[in-house]
C-alpha cells in the first residue's frame, strides 16, 4: 500500500512557491530517457514556470484553471529535444486543492502544447462558507480514524468528480500510526479516511496469509563479498573527519556486501553514506517514532555491520542500507535522478521499528523507510529484502512526481481504485529494476516481487503472468470491475503491460527464471527490451501522470513518452500500443464515465 498524498499538498506549495527555489530540474535525452542536472536550471526554470503559468490561464478551457486559482510549481522538466513540462499544485482562494494538480506542456519556444490535469471539472466549491467549526471537524475525524486529531485545515476537495469546501485533519493512533481524514465543511460527511503509512503487506494480504496458514520467513543468504567494495575501514592517511570509509555489511539476505560509511574519528564509524547525500540507517529500538532524528545511530569500531543473523541488530540495518543505496544508485545511473525527490537529499531508514510490527513501509512524514522486526509468528524476520526496499522507495518517487492516489479505502484499510493500483504497479516495475541493477548473486534480477519471502507460491507478485498470484488475486487484464479491485491485485494490469513491452509474450527464460506471458487478445507481442521499456514508463510517470491517472490515462502517458523518445512511427511507439491492447486497455474501451 502507499501513503496518500493529501497532506503533502500544502507542503509542496510552501516549498516551491518561488520558482527560483526549484530543485532537481531535469533534462531527458531523447534516446535513453536519462536525466541530468544543469547548472543553468534555476535561470531556465524561472522563465519556464512563468510561461507555463501564463499559458495555463490563457488556455483555461483546456487546463481548467479559473478565477481564484493560483498555481504553484512543484517540478520543472526541460527536455533537450525542446519540450518543457511544469508540474503545478493549485490553491483556490488561498486554500489548497486536493486533486487539483496538473502538468502544463510547452515547446522549445515556450508556447503551450497541452496539459495533463487531475480534475476534469472546475475546482470552485459550491459553498464558500463552512457550517462546521474546525473543532467539530477534528472531533469527527478523531472518531472516524479512532485516534487523536491534530488541527483541522480548510481545503477544497476536488477529487471524485466534485468540488467541496472541506477540512483536512491528521489523526494519530496510540501506536504511532496516522490517518489523513477529509471532512465536508458543510455537511459534516467524512469524505475520505486514509492511512498514511506505505505498508508493503496490505490488510487483505495478511488476512489471506492467515487463511492459508502461511508464514513469511525469508531465507537468509551467505553470499560472497563484493571484493572490490569491501574494506577494513581504514582510511589511510586521512587526518580530517568525518570522511568516507569502505565498510562491510553482513546482511540477512544478500550475504556480505560493500557499504560506504562515515569515519567519524580514528577507529570509529557510523552507518551513514557521505557519497550518497548522507543516506543513513538508524535503530528505532522498538519505538513508533516518525522522527528520524529520534532513531539511534549505528556506530562501530570495526566498520563491519551485522553478522548475517538476527542476533545482531546491525544485520537488518546492513540490508536496509544496502537496499536504499542500491535504489538511489539505480535511479541516478538510469535517469540521473538525484535522490528520491530529485533534490540531492538523503534517503533514510529505521530498522527495529515498533513492537512486533509485521511490515515495512515508506513514510514521508519522516522521509524514510521503516522496517518492523516481524511479529515472531506469521512474520519471522525483518522485511529488509532488496525488492521490497526498491518497491517502497519508488512510492517516494511517485510521491515526488505524480502523487497517484487510491480512489477509496475500506474500513480495514485496504485501498482501491486504478490510480492506486498504478502506483503499486510502478513500485513493482522499478523495484524489480533495482534487483536487475544491483546484480547481487544472492538476489538476481527477475520479474518477481517478494520471491525471497518464503511463500508457497514462490513469489508474492509477478509481472509476466500476474494472475499466478493466488494470495492477492492479482489480475492479468483490465475490465470495468478493475475500479473495485484492491490496489495490489489491480496492479497486475499495468505491470503485465510493462512486461510485455519489455520482454514480449510467450515463453522466455531470464537469469534462470521461466516466464510465459499470455495476452488478452491472443496476440503476439515482441518486446523492445527492459532498458527502453523502463525509460518510457519513467518518462510517462514524471511528465504525463497526475494524481488521478488510471490505466487508460497511463496508456496515453506511455504513448506520449514513447513518441517523445523514439517518434510516433517507431517500433517502440507501436509496441506500447500493442502491449496495452494485450491487457485489454485500448482507446475503444475507454470508459465514458471516468472515476
Amino acid at each position: 500500500m502507499r501513503r496518500p498524498h493529501i497532506r503533502s499538498v500544502a507542503v509542496a506549495i510552501a516549498v516551491t512557491t518561488a520558482a527560483t527555489g526549484l530543485a532537481g530540474t531535469a533534462f531527458a535525452g531523447p534516446s535513453t530517457g536519462v536525466e541530468r542536472s544543469s547548472a543553468s536550471a534555476t535561470t531556465n526554470a524561472t522563465a519556464v514556470v512563468e510561461a507555463a503559468r501564463t499559458a495555463a490561464f490563457a488556455h483555461a478551457s483546456a487546463t481548467g484553471v479559473s478565477q481564484g486559482d493560483a498555481l504553484h510549481a512543484q517540478d520543472v522538466m526541460l527536455d533537450p529535444e525542446g519540450a518543457r513540462h511544469v508540474r503545478f499544485v493549485r490553491t483556490h482562494d488561498g486554500l489548497p486543492v486536493l486533486g487539483g494538480d496538473l502538468v502544463v506542456h510547452l515547446d522549445h519556444k515556450l508556447a503551450y502544447t497541452g496539459v495533463t490535469r487531475a480534475a476534469d471539472h472546475a475546482v470552485k466549491p459550491a459553498s464558500a462558507k463552512a457550517e462546521l467549526t474546525a473543532a467539530q471537524a477534528a472531533a469527527k475525524a478523531a472518531r472516524a480514524a479512532k485516534g487523536e486529531a491534530g488541527a483541522a485545515q480548510l481545503v477544497v476537495d476536488a477529487r471524485d468528480g466534485s468540488s467541496a469546501l472541506s477540512y483536512q485533519v491528521s489523526v494519530t493512533d496510540d501506536q504511532g500510526g496516522s490517518h489523513t481524514v477529509v471532512v465536508d465543511a458543510v455537511t459534516g460527511k467524512v469524505r475520505s479516511n486514509t492511512p498514511d503509512s506505505d505498508e508493503f503487506l496490505s490488510p487483505k494480504l495478511l488476512q489471506s496469509l492467515r487463511e492459508h496458514g502461511e508464514t513469511i520467513d525469508p531465507a537468509t543468504g551467505t553470499g560472497s563479498p563484493e571484493a572490490s567494495l569491501l574494506g577494513s575501514g581504514v582510511s589511510g592517511a586521512t587526518t580530517s573527519y568525518p570522511s568516507a570509509a569502505k565498510g562491510t555489511g553482513k546482511t540477512l539476505f544478500v550475504g556480505s556486501v560493500g557499504l560506504t560509511t562515515t569515519q567519524t574519528s580514528r577507529g570509529h564509524y557510523q552507518l551513514k553514506d557521505p557519497s550518497r547525500y548522507g543516506t543513513e540507517t538508524r535503530d528505532a529500538k522498538g519505538s513508533y517514532t516518525e522522527k528520524f532524528s529520534a532513531g539511534t545511530k549505528f556506530t562501530s569500531t570495526t566498520n563491519v555491520w551485522g553478522n548475517g543473523t538476527t542476533s545482531s541488530r546491525a544485520s537488518a540495518a546492513a540490508d536496509a542500507q544496502y537496499g536504499v543505496t542500491k535504489t538511489l544508485d539505480f535511479y541516478k545511473s538510469t535517469f540521473g535522478r538525484k535522490g528520491i525527490a530529485n533534490n540531492s537529499k538523503a534517503a533514510q531508514a529505521m530498522v527495529h521499528w515498533g513492537k512486533k510490527v509485521a511490515n515495512a513501509f515508506w513514510d514521508p512524514t519522516c522521509n524514510c523507510m521503516l522496517y518492523g522486526d516481524g511479529d515472531g509468528d506469521m512474520f519471522k524476520k525483518p522485511l529488509v529484502v532488496l525488492d521490497v526496499t526498491g518497491h517502497e522507495l519508488t512510492h517516494g518517487v511517485v510521491d515526488a512526481t505524480a502523487k497517484l492516489e487510491p480512489t477509496y479505502v475500506d474500513s480495514d484499510g485496504n485501498q482501491y481504485g486504478e490510480p492506486g493500483a498504478l502506483n503499486e504497479s510502478l513500485a513493482d516495475i522499478f523495484g524489480s529494476n533495482v534487483e536487475f541493477y544491483a546484480k547481487n548473486p544472492k538476489d538476481t534480477g527477475d520479474y518477481l516481487i517478494g520471491e525471497k519471502l518464503g511463500l508457497a507460491q514462490k513469489f508474492l507478485r509477478r509481472l509476466d503472468h500476474p494472475s499466478l498470484d493466488k494470495l492477492e488475486g492479482t489480475i492479468d487484464y483490465w475490465s470495468p470491475d478493475t475500479y473495485y479491485t484492491e490496489v495490489h491485485a489491480g496492479s497486475g494490469v499495468s505491470s503485465h503491460a510493462y512486461y510485455l513491452l519489455a520482454e514480449g509474450s510467450g515463453k522466455k527464460t531470464i537469469n534462470g527464471v521461466n516466464y510465459n506471458s499470455p495476452t488478452y487478445n491472443h496476440s503476439t507481442v515482441t518486446g523492445i527490451g527492459r532498458t527502453k521499456a523502463t525509460a518510457i514508463f519513467y518518462r510517462a510517470l514524471t511528465r504525463y501522470m497526475v494524481s488521478t491517472t488510471d490505466f487508460h490515462d497511463a496508456r496515453n502517458a506511455t504513448l506520449k513518452a514513447a513518441k517523445d523518445l523514439y517518434g510516433a512511427s517507431s517500433t517502440e511507439y507501436k509496441t506500447v500500443d500493442k502491449a496495452w491492447a494485450a491487457v485489454n486497455v485500448t482507446a475503444a474501451n475507454t470508459p465514458a464515465a471516468r472515476h
